[in-house]
Protein backbone atom coordinates (compact mmCIF):
# COMPACT_ATOMS: atom_id res chain seq x y z
CA UNK A 1 0.00 0.00 0.00
CA UNK A 2 0.94 3.71 -0.55
CA UNK A 3 0.05 7.33 -0.06
CA UNK A 4 0.86 10.02 -1.26
CA UNK A 5 -0.45 13.90 -1.30
CA UNK A 6 3.04 15.37 -3.35
CA UNK A 7 1.00 16.76 -5.80
CA UNK A 8 -0.66 20.27 -7.06
CA UNK A 9 -4.31 20.68 -4.44
CA UNK A 10 -3.03 17.26 -2.51
CA UNK A 11 -3.20 17.23 0.95
CA UNK A 12 -3.47 14.17 3.57
CA UNK A 13 -1.14 13.09 6.01
CA UNK A 14 -0.43 9.78 6.45
CA UNK A 15 -0.52 7.96 10.83
CA UNK A 16 -0.77 4.29 9.74
CA UNK A 17 -0.53 1.92 6.84
CA UNK A 18 -0.39 -1.00 8.70
CA UNK A 19 -3.58 -2.73 8.98
CA UNK A 20 -5.78 -2.36 5.43
CA UNK A 21 -8.97 -2.39 7.63
CA UNK A 22 -8.03 0.82 9.63
CA UNK A 23 -5.49 3.07 7.05
CA UNK A 24 -4.99 6.17 9.59
CA UNK A 25 -4.95 9.22 7.92
CA UNK A 26 -5.10 13.18 9.21
CA UNK A 27 -5.65 16.10 6.76
CA UNK A 28 -3.22 18.73 6.84
CA UNK A 29 -4.64 22.51 7.84
CA UNK A 30 -4.15 25.66 6.37
CA UNK A 31 -1.59 27.80 6.91
CA UNK A 32 -1.81 29.16 10.35
CA UNK A 33 -4.43 26.04 11.05
CA UNK A 34 -7.89 27.75 11.54
CA UNK A 35 -9.50 26.00 8.58
CA UNK A 36 -9.20 22.51 7.56
CA UNK A 37 -11.56 19.80 5.83
CA UNK A 38 -10.04 19.69 2.00
CA UNK A 39 -8.18 16.41 1.02
CA UNK A 40 -6.90 15.02 -1.75
CA UNK A 41 -4.43 12.09 -2.32
CA UNK A 42 -3.38 9.16 -4.25
CA UNK A 43 -3.28 5.24 -2.85
CA UNK A 44 -2.24 2.53 -4.23
CA UNK A 45 -3.03 -1.05 -3.64
CA UNK A 46 -4.09 -4.37 -4.60
CA UNK A 47 -6.66 -4.72 -7.29
CA UNK A 48 -9.64 -6.50 -5.68
CA UNK A 49 -8.64 -5.58 -1.98
CA UNK A 50 -11.15 -4.31 0.28
CA UNK A 51 -9.93 -1.23 2.40
CA UNK A 52 -11.09 1.07 4.77
CA UNK A 53 -9.23 4.43 5.03
CA UNK A 54 -9.99 6.46 8.22
CA UNK A 55 -9.45 10.21 8.84
CA UNK A 56 -9.09 10.37 12.29
CA UNK A 57 -9.35 14.06 12.69
CA UNK A 58 -12.36 14.69 10.60
CA UNK A 59 -14.13 15.36 14.20
CA UNK A 60 -12.53 18.90 14.56
CA UNK A 61 -12.50 19.85 11.12
CA UNK A 62 -13.73 22.63 10.09
CA UNK A 63 -17.57 22.21 9.10
CA UNK A 64 -18.21 18.99 11.01
CA UNK A 65 -21.87 19.47 9.46
CA UNK A 66 -19.95 18.58 6.39
CA UNK A 67 -19.75 15.27 7.23
CA UNK A 68 -23.23 14.24 7.82
CA UNK A 69 -24.46 12.66 4.67
CA UNK A 70 -20.99 13.00 3.03
CA UNK A 71 -19.50 10.76 0.27
CA UNK A 72 -15.89 11.10 -0.70
CA UNK A 73 -15.05 11.02 -4.46
CA UNK A 74 -12.69 9.04 -6.37
CA UNK A 75 -11.56 8.52 -10.12
CA UNK A 76 -9.60 5.98 -11.42
CA UNK A 77 -8.36 8.21 -15.02
CA UNK A 78 -8.83 11.81 -13.07
CA UNK A 79 -11.68 12.71 -15.51
CA UNK A 80 -14.62 10.62 -14.13
CA UNK A 81 -15.53 11.20 -10.84
CA UNK A 82 -17.64 8.77 -8.57
CA UNK A 83 -18.31 8.66 -4.78
CA UNK A 84 -17.28 6.00 -2.58
CA UNK A 85 -19.29 4.80 0.75
CA UNK A 86 -18.59 6.86 3.52
CA UNK A 87 -19.85 7.08 6.50
CA UNK A 88 -18.91 9.66 9.53
CA UNK A 89 -18.83 8.08 13.18
CA UNK A 90 -16.90 9.46 16.69
CA UNK A 91 -15.18 12.10 14.71
CA UNK A 92 -13.87 9.93 11.99
CA UNK A 93 -14.76 9.69 8.76
CA UNK A 94 -14.49 6.55 7.25
CA UNK A 95 -13.99 5.61 3.26
CA UNK A 96 -14.49 1.87 1.97
CA UNK A 97 -12.86 0.99 -1.06
CA UNK A 98 -12.53 -2.05 -3.60
CA UNK A 99 -9.60 -1.27 -5.82
CA UNK A 100 -10.63 -1.63 -9.28
CA UNK A 101 -6.98 -0.49 -10.71
CA UNK A 102 -4.11 -0.26 -8.99
CA UNK A 103 -3.96 3.09 -8.10
CA UNK A 104 -6.92 5.87 -7.23
CA UNK A 105 -7.32 9.06 -6.63
CA UNK A 106 -9.30 10.32 -3.62
CA UNK A 107 -10.08 13.91 -2.82
CA UNK A 108 -13.13 15.98 -1.19
CA UNK A 109 -14.52 17.29 -4.35
CA UNK A 110 -12.84 16.48 -7.72
CA UNK A 111 -10.00 18.72 -7.67
CA UNK A 112 -9.54 21.31 -10.46
CA UNK A 113 -6.02 21.72 -10.72
CA UNK A 114 -3.65 24.68 -11.32
CA UNK A 115 -2.20 23.26 -14.85
CA UNK A 116 -6.25 22.94 -15.78
CA UNK A 117 -6.57 26.73 -14.54
CA UNK A 118 -3.99 27.46 -16.99
CA UNK A 119 -4.95 24.98 -19.65
CA UNK A 120 -8.28 27.18 -19.42
CA UNK A 121 -6.72 30.16 -20.07
CA UNK A 122 -4.78 29.20 -23.00
CA UNK A 123 -7.72 27.83 -24.81
CA UNK A 124 -9.87 30.99 -24.02
CA UNK A 125 -7.60 33.43 -25.53
CA UNK A 126 -7.52 31.77 -28.91
CA UNK A 127 -11.43 33.59 -29.04
CA UNK A 128 -11.26 36.86 -30.40
CA UNK A 129 -13.15 38.47 -27.84
CA UNK A 130 -10.87 37.36 -25.15
CA UNK A 131 -8.20 39.57 -23.67
CA UNK A 132 -6.15 38.27 -20.61
CA UNK A 133 -4.68 40.52 -18.13
CA UNK A 134 -2.18 40.40 -15.36
CA UNK A 135 -3.53 41.62 -12.32
CA UNK A 136 0.00 40.99 -10.20
CA UNK A 137 1.48 38.35 -8.42
CA UNK A 138 0.02 36.42 -5.38
CA UNK A 139 2.47 35.79 -2.34
CA UNK A 140 3.80 32.76 -3.54
CA UNK A 141 4.51 34.65 -7.12
CA UNK A 142 1.84 33.08 -8.94
CA UNK A 143 -0.51 35.02 -11.78
CA UNK A 144 -3.38 36.78 -10.69
CA UNK A 145 -5.09 36.28 -14.29
CA UNK A 146 -8.52 38.60 -15.07
CA UNK A 147 -10.39 36.93 -18.28
CA UNK A 148 -11.64 39.65 -20.19
CA UNK A 149 -14.92 39.33 -22.71
CA UNK A 150 -16.16 41.49 -24.80
CA UNK A 151 -15.15 45.10 -26.98
CA UNK A 152 -14.86 47.11 -24.11
CA UNK A 153 -17.70 49.13 -24.97
CA UNK A 154 -18.48 52.08 -22.37
CA UNK A 155 -21.98 51.69 -23.46
CA UNK A 156 -22.36 48.29 -22.07
CA UNK A 157 -23.06 46.97 -18.53
CA UNK A 158 -20.22 45.43 -16.97
CA UNK A 159 -20.32 41.96 -15.42
CA UNK A 160 -17.88 40.99 -13.04
CA UNK A 161 -17.62 37.32 -12.11
CA UNK A 162 -15.12 35.61 -9.29
CA UNK A 163 -14.73 31.74 -7.92
CA UNK A 164 -12.89 30.03 -5.76
CA UNK A 165 -12.08 32.60 -2.74
CA UNK A 166 -11.78 30.01 -0.76
CA UNK A 167 -9.68 27.04 -2.78
CA UNK A 168 -10.94 23.95 -1.77
CA UNK A 169 -14.81 24.93 -3.22
CA UNK A 170 -12.91 23.66 -6.45
CA UNK A 171 -16.84 23.55 -8.20
CA UNK A 172 -16.36 27.00 -8.36
CA UNK A 173 -14.17 26.89 -10.89
CA UNK A 174 -15.79 23.93 -12.58
CA UNK A 175 -18.99 26.28 -13.34
CA UNK A 176 -16.27 29.06 -14.38
CA UNK A 177 -15.06 26.49 -17.26
CA UNK A 178 -18.50 25.90 -18.06
CA UNK A 179 -19.49 29.19 -18.05
CA UNK A 180 -17.08 30.86 -20.29
CA UNK A 181 -17.03 28.08 -22.91
CA UNK A 182 -20.88 28.60 -23.39
CA UNK A 183 -20.27 32.54 -23.23
CA UNK A 184 -17.45 31.83 -26.38
CA UNK A 185 -19.70 29.36 -28.12
CA UNK A 186 -20.59 31.90 -31.34
CA UNK A 187 -23.58 29.01 -31.74
CA UNK A 188 -24.79 29.63 -28.74
CA UNK A 189 -27.63 32.59 -28.88
CA UNK A 190 -27.62 33.82 -25.14
CA UNK A 191 -24.42 34.45 -25.11
CA UNK A 192 -24.29 36.32 -28.14
CA UNK A 193 -27.60 38.65 -27.01
CA UNK A 194 -25.47 38.59 -23.93
CA UNK A 195 -22.31 40.11 -25.50
CA UNK A 196 -24.37 42.42 -27.54
CA UNK A 197 -24.91 44.08 -23.82
CA UNK A 198 -22.16 43.41 -21.86
CA UNK A 199 -18.45 43.08 -20.62
CA UNK A 200 -17.47 40.43 -18.80
CA UNK A 201 -14.80 40.83 -15.98
CA UNK A 202 -13.78 37.06 -14.98
CA UNK A 203 -11.50 35.83 -12.39
CA UNK A 204 -11.93 32.21 -12.55
CA UNK A 205 -9.57 31.21 -9.42
CA UNK A 206 -9.04 34.27 -6.73
CA UNK A 207 -6.74 32.11 -5.11
CA UNK A 208 -4.15 29.94 -6.65
CA UNK A 209 -1.80 29.68 -3.86
CA UNK A 210 -4.45 27.81 -1.83
CA UNK A 211 -5.28 25.71 -4.39
CA UNK A 212 -1.81 25.02 -5.38
CA UNK A 213 -1.48 24.36 -1.31
CA UNK A 214 -4.04 22.08 -1.10
CA UNK A 215 -5.73 24.80 1.10
CA UNK A 216 -9.75 24.91 2.09
CA UNK A 217 -10.56 28.44 2.61
CA UNK A 218 -7.16 30.30 2.66
CA UNK A 219 -4.36 32.10 1.10
CA UNK A 220 -0.46 31.15 1.39
CA UNK A 221 -0.33 33.20 5.15
CA UNK A 222 -3.79 31.72 6.25
CA UNK A 223 -5.70 34.69 5.34
CA UNK A 224 -9.73 34.05 4.57
CA UNK A 225 -9.97 36.55 1.39
CA UNK A 226 -13.38 36.58 1.57
CA UNK A 227 -13.22 38.85 4.75
CA UNK A 228 -11.14 41.45 3.63
CA UNK A 229 -12.76 43.20 0.85
CA UNK A 230 -13.30 46.32 2.95
CA UNK A 231 -9.45 47.02 3.35
CA UNK A 232 -7.51 44.50 1.26
CA UNK A 233 -3.63 45.03 1.57
CA UNK A 234 -0.68 43.63 -0.64
CA UNK A 235 0.73 41.79 2.53
CA UNK A 236 -2.00 40.11 3.61
CA UNK A 237 -4.41 39.31 0.67
CA UNK A 238 -3.62 40.69 -2.29
CA UNK A 239 -5.31 38.81 -4.70
CA UNK A 240 -8.63 41.07 -3.46
CA UNK A 241 -6.73 44.56 -3.51
CA UNK A 242 -6.14 43.46 -7.47
CA UNK A 243 -9.21 42.66 -8.08
CA UNK A 244 -11.15 45.80 -6.16
CA UNK A 245 -8.64 48.08 -7.50
CA UNK A 246 -9.55 46.81 -11.15
CA UNK A 247 -13.26 47.25 -10.25
CA UNK A 248 -12.93 50.48 -9.46
CA UNK A 249 -11.81 51.43 -12.64
CA UNK A 250 -14.22 49.63 -14.48
CA UNK A 251 -17.21 49.63 -13.07
CA UNK A 252 -19.64 46.87 -11.79
CA UNK A 253 -23.15 46.65 -12.63
CA UNK A 254 -23.60 42.86 -11.43
CA UNK A 255 -21.42 40.60 -9.57
CA UNK A 256 -21.40 37.09 -9.00
CA UNK A 257 -18.74 35.21 -6.95
CA UNK A 258 -18.81 31.43 -6.74
CA UNK A 259 -18.68 29.33 -3.95
CA UNK A 260 -19.48 25.80 -2.74
CA UNK A 261 -20.97 25.14 1.02
CA UNK A 262 -19.70 21.94 3.07
CA UNK A 263 -23.08 21.55 4.90
CA UNK A 264 -26.26 22.35 3.05
CA UNK A 265 -27.39 19.63 0.21
CA UNK A 266 -28.70 22.80 -2.13
CA UNK A 267 -27.59 25.07 -4.82
CA UNK A 268 -28.73 28.37 -3.81
CA UNK A 269 -28.25 32.35 -3.81
CA UNK A 270 -26.70 34.57 -0.60
CA UNK A 271 -27.96 38.04 -1.48
CA UNK A 272 -27.30 41.45 0.06
CA UNK A 273 -30.46 42.35 1.89
CA UNK A 274 -28.61 43.75 4.26
CA UNK A 275 -25.94 46.26 2.87
CA UNK A 276 -27.11 50.09 3.77
CA UNK A 277 -27.56 50.88 -0.47
CA UNK A 278 -29.96 47.97 -0.30
CA UNK A 279 -33.65 49.57 -1.86
CA UNK A 280 -36.66 48.99 -4.13
CA UNK A 281 -34.84 48.40 -7.35
CA UNK A 282 -31.93 46.45 -5.97
CA UNK A 283 -34.70 43.96 -4.30
CA UNK A 284 -36.50 43.73 -7.66
CA UNK A 285 -33.20 42.87 -9.49
CA UNK A 286 -32.74 40.46 -7.13
CA UNK A 287 -36.29 38.95 -7.94
CA UNK A 288 -35.75 38.76 -11.02
CA UNK A 289 -32.79 37.32 -10.96
CA UNK A 290 -33.88 34.48 -8.45
CA UNK A 291 -36.60 33.82 -10.76
CA UNK A 292 -34.79 33.60 -14.04
CA UNK A 293 -32.03 30.79 -12.28
CA UNK A 294 -35.28 28.94 -10.96
CA UNK A 295 -36.63 28.68 -14.48
CA UNK A 296 -32.77 28.10 -16.15
CA UNK A 297 -31.60 25.60 -14.03
CA UNK A 298 -33.61 22.48 -12.06
CA UNK A 299 -30.67 22.36 -9.85
CA UNK A 300 -31.72 25.83 -8.42
CA UNK A 301 -33.86 26.64 -5.70
CA UNK A 302 -34.32 29.18 -3.03
CA UNK A 303 -36.49 27.72 -0.02
CA UNK A 304 -33.17 26.28 1.49
CA UNK A 305 -30.17 28.90 2.32
CA UNK A 306 -28.12 31.31 4.85
CA UNK A 307 -30.58 33.54 6.79
CA UNK A 308 -30.45 37.36 5.44
CA UNK A 309 -28.90 40.47 6.99
CA UNK A 310 -31.23 42.41 8.96
CA UNK A 311 -31.52 46.15 7.06
CA UNK A 312 -28.27 48.06 7.39
CA UNK A 313 -26.22 45.10 9.09
CA UNK A 314 -24.32 42.90 6.62
CA UNK A 315 -20.62 42.25 6.82
CA UNK A 316 -18.73 44.49 4.46
CA UNK A 317 -15.74 42.63 4.58
CA UNK A 318 -17.47 40.02 2.12
CA UNK A 319 -16.99 40.04 -1.46
CA UNK A 320 -20.52 40.47 -2.41
CA UNK A 321 -21.72 42.82 0.32
CA UNK A 322 -18.36 45.03 -0.36
CA UNK A 323 -19.48 44.97 -4.42
CA UNK A 324 -23.27 45.77 -3.42
CA UNK A 325 -22.63 48.41 -1.60
CA UNK A 326 -19.70 50.15 -3.44
CA UNK A 327 -21.62 49.85 -6.47
CA UNK A 328 -25.11 49.77 -5.36
CA UNK A 329 -25.47 47.11 -8.11
CA UNK A 330 -26.64 43.46 -7.75
CA UNK A 331 -24.73 40.90 -6.19
CA UNK A 332 -24.67 37.88 -4.91
CA UNK A 333 -22.72 34.75 -3.70
CA UNK A 334 -23.56 31.07 -5.64
CA UNK A 335 -23.46 28.36 -3.50
CA UNK A 336 -23.32 24.72 -4.51
CA UNK A 337 -23.29 21.17 -2.60
CA UNK A 338 -20.09 19.49 -1.94
CA UNK A 339 -22.03 16.66 -0.90
CA UNK A 340 -25.62 16.17 -3.57
CA UNK A 341 -28.78 18.34 -4.22
CA UNK A 342 -30.99 16.46 -2.26
CA UNK A 343 -33.54 17.95 -4.71
CA UNK A 344 -32.27 15.90 -7.71
CA UNK A 345 -29.68 13.22 -6.38
CA UNK A 346 -27.33 11.13 -8.14
CA UNK A 347 -26.01 8.18 -6.06
CA UNK A 348 -23.27 7.70 -8.71
CA UNK A 349 -21.71 11.23 -9.00
CA UNK A 350 -23.16 13.13 -6.45
CA UNK A 351 -22.68 17.25 -6.57
CA UNK A 352 -20.12 16.97 -9.89
CA UNK A 353 -18.24 18.70 -11.98
CA UNK A 354 -20.24 18.65 -15.09
CA UNK A 355 -23.55 19.89 -13.63
CA UNK A 356 -21.12 22.31 -11.96
CA UNK A 357 -20.66 23.68 -15.85
CA UNK A 358 -24.18 23.23 -16.72
CA UNK A 359 -24.83 25.73 -13.77
CA UNK A 360 -22.76 28.18 -15.31
CA UNK A 361 -24.57 28.12 -18.84
CA UNK A 362 -28.01 28.75 -16.82
CA UNK A 363 -26.34 31.91 -14.77
CA UNK A 364 -25.84 33.23 -18.34
CA UNK A 365 -29.22 32.80 -18.93
CA UNK A 366 -30.21 34.52 -15.73
CA UNK A 367 -27.81 37.00 -16.52
CA UNK A 368 -29.72 38.02 -20.25
CA UNK A 369 -32.92 38.15 -18.10
CA UNK A 370 -31.80 41.03 -16.36
CA UNK A 371 -29.32 42.71 -18.08
CA UNK A 372 -31.48 45.32 -19.54
CA UNK A 373 -32.30 46.01 -16.02
CA UNK A 374 -29.31 46.78 -14.72
CA UNK A 375 -28.72 50.55 -14.35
Amino acid sequence: MRITANFDGGNIQVLSLENKDDIQLAIRPDEGGEFFQWFNFRFQGQVGNQYCLNITNAGQASYTKGWEGYQAVASYDRQTWFRLPTRYENGVLSIELVLDCDSIQIAYFAPYSYERHQDLLAAVQMHPEVTLEHLGLTLDGRDMTLVKVGDGDESKKNIWITARQHPGETMAEWLIEGLIYQLLDTENPTSKALLDKANFYIVPNMNPDGSARGHLRTNAVGVNLNREWLTPSAEKSPEVLYVTQKMKATGVDLFYDVHGDEGLPYVFLAGCEGVPAWDERLASLQSDFVSALTLASADFQSQYGYDKDEPGKANLTIASNWVAQTFQCLSNTLEMPFKDNDNLPDPFAGWSPERSAYLGEASLIAMLAVVDKLR
